[in-house]
């Protein structure tokens, strides 16, 4: 059964008046956690929406690229983003939600974090509302600062990347604690990874930009300390 086929499933649960909160209850056990991955970043994106004040279709494009949506199965993505949009429960509760399903300090939840990302930069602008919503989310979620912070100098076209940043190091590091530190990212980033720990297929590709902009860092870094 397709992920999307388990998303109608667990849709159909919502048409019957079970909620949200009770859908993830029920999705907590792999396949099903690639399940809850795909809703919980279609709900956390609706509350994202309305932190801006508006769902462009440019936003609707970037979750096409981290989720493909057969023409079927649009209906009931847009379901569940709806619902979620006008849910009166606000983006905490979800976020608190989502983190105890998971459980705090996951690397699911940095992928969460991380498509988020994705879908609030489509438009090429950053709201400062954006901003503090991803930055609580992150805070409920028990992202690590370091982590958060490169993920928002990769995502956001402040300037160009501080590499240390992206890797979530800092210039005084040793060059063994930094390669360690790569290191470590390029194994939990690694596609048989992400997908063992329950990140959808459909959004795996995610890891390409991010696999891109470590190696560019560790590359940017390991060649200022031999020159």
């Amino acid at each position: 059964m397709s992920i999307w086929a388990r998303i109608s499933e667990a849709i159909s649960a919502l048409a019957s008046g079970e909620g949200l909160s009770a859908v993830f209850d029920k999705l907590r056990t792999p396949p099903e956690r690639s399940v809850a991955f795909t809703i919980a970043v279609i709900a956390l994106s609706a509350k994202m929406a309305k932190a801006d004040g508006l769902v462009t279709r440019d936003e609707v494009t970037a979750f096409r690229e981290v989720f493909q949506i057969a023409p079927r199965d649009e209906a009931g993505a847009a379901r569940v983003f709806n619902l979620a949009r006008t849910d009166v429960a606000g983006f905490e509760e979800y976020a608190a939600r989502i983190e105890s399903m998971f459980g705090s300090g996951s690397k699911m939840l940095d992928d969460l974090m991380e498509g988020l990302f994705h879908i609030a930069m489509a438009d090429g602008h950053y709201h400062p509302n954006e901003d503090r919503f991803l930055e609580r989310v992150a805070e409920i979620f028990g992202v690590a600062d370091r982590d958060f912070q490169g993920m928002r100098s990769r995502f956001v076209p402040d300037a160009k990347p501080d590499p240390y940043s992206v890797l979530g190091v800092q210039p005084d590091d040793s060059l063994d604690d930094i390669r360690d530190r790569y290191r470590h990212l390029v194994r939990e980033n690694h596609p048989d990874r992400m997908f063992a720990r329950g990140v959808p297929q459909e959004a795996i590709k995610l890891a390409e930009k991010r696999m891109v902009d470590i190696n560019r860092a560790w590359e940017e870094i390991s060649q200022a300390h031999t020159s």
